[in-house]
């Protein structure tokens, strides 16, 4: 009798820590959903770096003709989707973090958001997720990082990256520029990185880009976008 008690004792503990394990079916609908995010985003990367215009074109079942803009046109649309897909997710689960989808598919939800016009709606559901340790508060630093640049503010962190066409004075062409878009407080944005979570300085992360670290202030910035 108490073999037969000690079983469905061990089967019981073996279940409720399965209900709090994981949840595998939403687990891999994130995971789904993390593969059409990328593939529109690593096809332009692998374009601008000299791939085959033909062998990108075939992934996606069409001609080479008009195929940048078709990648861009086609990604907002799938962005779109997958917006609606995490809306949903949210609306049941909460943010869907490492407690209840694992790493690194806790950052799914994040990545469709950051690469939606929707930063402002879930930012405060993101500072949440990050304070619960189920994201990594770097990513919450990006997040705020990116609305404050949408908003025309200054960043915190110094993770946002900003390209622009700029009138060449030598060639009187424009060419496209990027750099770091301004920050709130240049002296210690080191060290403010640093006590966030990022690895890098500034300069070493701005040429992970091909970006040399240059100091701009708003008032700079909005005198190249007048030129």
């Amino acid at each position: 009798m108490r073999t037969t008690f000690t079983l469905i004792l061990s089967a019981f503990i073996s279940f409720v820590n399965a209900q709090h394990g994981p949840n595998l079916f939403l687990k891999r609908k994130l995971d789904s959903i993390l593969m059409l995010d990328q593939r529109y985003r690593e096809a332009q990367v692998a374009l601008s770096k000299g791939a085959n215009k033909d062998s990108i074109a075939r992934m996606f079942g069409r001609s080479s003709d008009g195929l940048f803009m078709f990648l861009v046109n086609d990604m907002q649309r799938v962005d779109s989707l997958n917006m609606l897909e995490v809306e949903g997710i949210i609306k049941k689960y909460g943010y869907p973090g490492a407690s209840l989808v694992g790493t690194p598919t806790n950052e799914v939800a994040w990545n469709v958001i950051q690469h939606s016009p929707h930063i402002k709606d879930h930012i405060e559901l993101i500072r949440k997720a990050a304070a619960k340790k189920e994201i990594p508060f770097t990513l919450y630093a990006k997040m705020q990082d990116r609305l404050l640049m949408d908003e025309g503010k200054e960043q915190v962190y110094g993770t946002q990256i900003y390209g622009m066409m700029v009138p060449n004075k030598s060639t009187g062409k424009k060419d496209y520029v990027m750099f770091v878009w301004p920050v709130k407080d240049p002296a210690n944005i080191d060290r403010i990185r640093l006590k966030a979570g990022f690895d890098q300085p500034i300069a070493a992360y701005a040429r992970t880009f091909g970006v040399t670290y240059k100091r701009y202030t708003l008032a700079e910035v909005e005198s190249l976008k007048k030129q």
